[in-house]
């Protein structure tokens, strides 16, 4: 059999920001809306990787998501579709709190009642991140998800990046990862795009 030398692109991004976020809550399966910060950064989110020429825009079932995909959308004249599977993780009744306080309750975020264990999250959001690999190909699949999924899809590819300082996930960022033959990299973390006047 021949190796697969094929290469293929996928941008994971995260939606912009919303009040929750400014908060510094826990979002999970609640369903905010962009805020005003968060309409301006999807739109230059949607400036910036219009010159990727994506083939497919996958989002995030959550209005946030699927938002920034929308705006994505606009600027690249791509077509959307929603899979359930990018969802945010579900932290049941601590959704709307903030890490510290669950910290303090439970000790530690895994370790809270009613929280969706990790390695859920990077199982269902690793499916779509191959499905998405072999759809792409001159052009990338741009993903469009949540600070959880990506961190957890991005430390499963590339472990060292628990220790970057860079690899937070701003609202609005963009990951590019690369997959050849049967290897996924990690290219890009954590980029933004500068405010529009």
């Amino acid at each position: 059999m021949m190796p697969d030398n094929s290469t293929s692109r996928v941008i994971l991004a995260r939606h912009g920001r919303t009040a929750l976020n400014a908060a510094g809550q826990l979002r999970g399966h609640l369903d905010p809306p962009l805020d005003d910060v968060g309409q301006q950064e999807v739109t230059a989110l949607g400036l910036a990787l219009a010159v990727e020429t994506p083939c497919l825009i996958v989002s995030s079932p959550l209005l946030r998501a699927r938002q920034t995909a929308d705006a994505i959308a606009r600027a690249t004249g791509t077509p959307t579709a929603v899979d359930q599977r990018l969802i945010d993780r579900d932290y049941g009744e601590w959704a709307g709190h903030t890490l510290e306080e669950i910290v303090q309750a439970a000790g530690s975020l895994e370790a809270a009642r009613g929280v969706e264990p990790a390695r859920s999250v990077s199982a269902r959001a690793r499916e779509v991140l191959d499905e998405a690999a072999d759809l792409a190909g001159e052009q990338p699949v741009i993903l469009v998800a949540h600070d959880a999924v990506n961190t957890l899809l991005l430390t499963l590819l590339a472990p060292r990046l628990r220790e970057d300082h860079s690899f937070a996930q701003h609202t609005a960022c963009w990951n590019v990862l690369k997959r050849s033959g049967d290897t996924l990299s990690v290219l890009v973390v954590n980029r933004t795009a500068p405010a529009q006047p």
